[in-house]
């Protein structure tokens, strides 16, 4: 369990870890602006939501353990790279290296956590696992501030031992799984629109920011997306082996869970990049001080995904119900910090209640949904499955932040207001998100199926 969650903290952790060394990074080479450093954070996200499904679509076939053996290698000869760059350009390249080796991994890492935990313990292993990975994301400020410090070039070196010695122990600890009835050649070149397709509209997103969304390059973008996206579907129904499985999205719960995802995501994401902004640039907190006033309320998210909504589950009826839940104390904590808003520093009265409410929030909601959205998947597609319910939670990532950076250009008489904006959005996401949960997930489940409801889990991713 400890070994096949290291990969989805890494990959959460370096999703967020190089926002504050943006800084450093452009003093040591003043001839990149902030449009060139914005990329060294959207290559990684965008390749990395693009790799996820053809990944996990791979490890079935070529076995699990491999795959994400091979994930950990890319990732930590990408993050090698990174510190050695000697540009943004060398810089942006080896964040792509580490984004294809976290679109392998994260996939492979969950499909062998449903395929190898017994039953009756996936619950609260699919809590830890689904915890780590937005307690990474969440972290990713703090220990990014921190190794600023030190060098940006940390930031990405501190994955190095951590990689070897994932390696070493997947390879020692953790048996192989494989779809074992495999026939036919997986469809190469639909996994290759699909890749294109998430990526194209990944891209988009990131573009509107600047770009706004009646830009040509933002609806051509879009466009290609679509095309790319019809292209995935009608190969899906004619190719024996297809990269997205048509009988998966048969499925009430995986469809629904994946829709959610994305919107609750979208709440997170937002959220995240919304208080750091706030708190460097009203409280004028340091980095390092930004993120630890953040750390408290990733800290509440293991306990209560662990502990706190196995329990929930039959009491509640159903896993759907806990999802839902979640997404109401997501929104419920946002909604106390922005009556709390103020330009004052205030911590402890002021921000830290709504944390720890967030946090707990967190902690049921993410298991939850990645529970939902498993529960059904047969053996033979753990890895799609799993690489589909991560790729939602990646778009999410992207969409919330993109529209938290429009919500924040929308000029106000003062700072709070501006800030007030993005709560508003992150409540909305919440909101919608826990709409999607009770209207297609929250079936009251017998106490027996209950329990079992959350046996598998995909996200990831996050979280993030």
């Amino acid at each position: 369990m400890a070994v096949l969650a290291i990969a989805v903290f890494m990959s959460s952790l370096d999703l967020f870890i190089v926002n504050l060394a943006f800084p450093s990074i452009g003093e040591e080479y003043p001839e990149a602006d902030l449009s060139s450093l914005s990329w060294v954070l959207n290559a990684y996200t965008i390749v990395f939501a693009a790799v996820l499904v053809p990944a996990g679509r791979w490890a079935d076939r070529v076995g699990r353990r491999r795959a994400l053996v091979a994930g950990l290698a890319v990732f930590t000869a990408g993050s090698l790279l990174c510190g050695l760059a000697p540009g943004v350009g060398w810089l942006v390249a080896a964040r792509t290296v580490q984004a294809v080796g976290a679109g392998v991994m994260v996939p492979a890492s969950l499909s062998l956590l449903l395929a190898v935990v017994p039953q009756d313990r996936r619950a609260r292993a699919l809590g830890s696992w689904s915890a780590l990975g937005a307690l990474g994301a969440a972290l990713g400020p703090v220990i990014g501030g921190a190794l600023v410090e030190i060098g940006w070039r940390w930031v990405f070196w501190v994955n190095l031992p951590v990689g070897v010695v994932a390696i070493l122990l997947t390879v020692r600890l953790v048996p192989e799984s494989r779809d074992e009835a495999r026939g036919s050649r997986p469809d190469l070149l639909g996994a290759l629109f699909l890749a294109l397709a998430v990526g194209l509209v990944a891209g988009a997103l990131v573009e509107a920011a600047d770009r706004g969304w009646a830009s040509g390059a933002v609806l051509g973008l879009l466009l290609a997306s679509v095309l790319c996206a019809a292209a995935v579907v009608v190969r899906s129904r004619r190719h024996p082996a297809p990269v997205l499985e048509p009988a998966l999205f048969r499925s009430r719960a995986f469809s629904g869970a994946g829709a959610a995802s994305v919107l609750y995501y979208a709440a997170f994401g937002a959220f995240l990049l919304n208080t750091v902004e706030f708190l460097t640039g009203v409280w004028r907190f340091t980095p390092l001080e930004a993120g630890l006033a953040i750390a408290p309320g990733p800290l509440m998210v293991l306990p209560f995904a662990r502990l706190v909504a196995p329990r929930l589950i039959p009491l509640l009826g159903g896993v759907g119900r806990v999802a839902a839940l979640g997404c109401g104390v997501g929104a419920l904590a946002q909604v106390l910090w922005l009556v709390l808003l103020q330009t004052e520093p205030a911590y402890a009265t002021h921000l830290l209640p709504a944390q720890l409410l967030g946090g707990a929030g967190v902690g049921l909601a993410i298991p939850s949904l990645l529970g939902a959205g498993s529960a059904g998947l047969p053996m033979a597609s753990l890895g799609t499955g799993s690489g589909i319910l991560n790729t939602a939670r990646q778009v999410g990532t992207v969409l919330g932040v993109a529209a938290l950076v429009a919500a924040l250009a929308v000029p106000g008489p003062d700072p709070l207001t501006v800030f007030r904006h993005g709560i508003a959005l992150t409540i909305a996401f919440f909101v919608a998100a826990g709409v999607v949960c009770v209207a297609v997930l929250a079936r009251r489940s017998p106490p027996a199926a209950a329990v079992a409801a959350p046996l598998p889990a995909p996200p990831a991713a996050g979280a993030a």
